[in-house]
């Protein structure tokens, strides 16, 4: 009895076919990626909302790009680090430039109901005390830390030499347990 081949899902077959124009293959790295990248934007803009958003962003931004992706020359874990990083930028900016828009005496600094309940959540606080980190160091830690990656793929997706990675998490550790010990 023979059974209909599987397609293969390792990332380059998928990826493969995904430049290909195949949504259902991009579908599945969409499925794959989506909670590391979820994390990995939340730890850095520190609101649930901004994040979902700014995951979808990154990946609509990479299918559009596909077919400009060039697998042999760059690792596509790596690329979309890339684009995530770019889009955080991006909405900093705009941020940024909205908030300068409005006159000082209109900003209300409390925050929302809705930005109180998020605040007593556990992981906004680590979040808020990671943004008070350098770029650098918070993609490492959340690279590590949150996602789980080791020295090796950190390193190899953000494009630093391995010991470089653990001196900047070594810094960025030291910085959040004083942020953390001030908070108690």
């Amino acid at each position: 009895m023979n059974r209909p081949k599987q397609p293969d899902s390792s990332d380059e077959a998928l990826l493969e076919r995904a430049i290909r124009g195949d949504a259902e293959a991009f579908g599945g790295l969409y499925a794959r990626y989506l909670g590391e990248f979820h994390r990995y934007i939340f730890y850095r803009v520190a609101n649930r909302l901004d994040a979902e958003d700014l995951t979808e962003t990154v990946f609509v931004k990479a299918w559009d790009a596909l077919p400009r992706f060039e697998s042999a020359k760059v690792n596509f874990r790596a690329w979309l680090y890339r684009i995530a990083q770019n889009t955080i930028v991006d909405y900093y900016r705009a941020r940024q430039a909205t908030t300068d828009a409005i006159p000082e005496q209109l900003q209300d600094s409390r925050p929302s109901p809705e930005g109180q309940i998020q605040m007593q959540d556990e992981s906004q606080g680590l979040a808020l005390a990671i943004q008070s980190l350098d770029a650098s160091q918070q993609q490492v830690i959340i690279c590590r830390f949150i996602n789980g990656m080791s020295h090796a793929e950190t390193a190899a997706t953000l494009g630093l030499a391995e010991g470089h990675v653990r001196v900047l998490q070594m810094r960025a550790l030291q910085k959040l347990r004083l942020l953390l010990d001030k908070e108690e």
